[in-house]
């Protein structure tokens, strides 16, 4: 079978959201939003025009589909992060390290960032639970259950997945500028998260 006959070949609709799906974040990830079009993912697969309107009804149908998609991973991932720190001894490298992996897995990073211009935060709802999940578990491993440790580790949190977010967009070419290697992002937000924590304790 050729691979132009393969690509034309006949898909379940299920079969066909999913590899548009798939193709679209390929696309997303390689060349930005702009690269996300209907004619060029409909293209990629074989497929006419006509028929991913068919499944998706525009191409803004598409990317929110796509949104949809990542945000579940990104929840997902960080459900991950969250059953490795119960497990794990929770040493701060850990804890960076596993929201920094959740940013980066799956294109994260140009997700939300692309969630952001667009400017329709709605998309990112589906991980309000995952990320107030994650300041409960350290909240239960610090024994704590304190408001005042609450508001301390959201702000922890929040620092972290801030720089998880910068590292997903632009750590690696300013690593590269700085000759930095590829965890150094990591181990300085990892060595400075106990003084930011003991600095918002000190602030309540």
């Amino acid at each position: 079978m050729s691979i132009e006959r393969d690509r034309r070949r006949r898909r379940t609709p299920d079969e066909a959201r999913l590899e548009a799906l798939v193709c679209a974040r390929a696309r997303l990830l390689s060349g930005g939003p702009d690269s996300v079009t209907l004619k060029a993912v409909a293209d990629d697969l074989g497929m006419t025009h006509a028929n991913l309107i068919h499944h998706f009804g525009s191409a803004e149908g598409l990317q929110s589909a796509l949104m949809g998609s990542m945000v579940a991973d990104l929840s997902r991932d960080l459900e991950a992060a969250i059953a490795r720190l119960r497990t794990d001894e929770g040493a701060p490298l850990e804890l960076v390290t596993a929201v920094f992996d959740a940013f980066a897995e799956g294109g994260a990073g140009k997700l939300a960032a692309w969630i952001v211009l667009k400017g329709d935060l709605s998309h990112l709802e589906p991980v309000r639970d995952a990320v107030n999940g994650l300041v409960h578990v350290i909240q239960e491993k610090l024994g704590d259950p304190s408001d005042a440790s609450r508001d301390r580790l959201s702000s922890a949190v929040l620092f972290i997945a801030l720089s998880a977010f910068g590292e997903a967009l632009i750590g690696t070419p300013l690593r590269n500028m700085l000759d930095q290697d590829e965890d150094a992002s990591r181990r300085v937000v990892a060595g400075l998260l106990p003084y930011f924590v003991a600095r918002s304790e000190r602030a309540n």
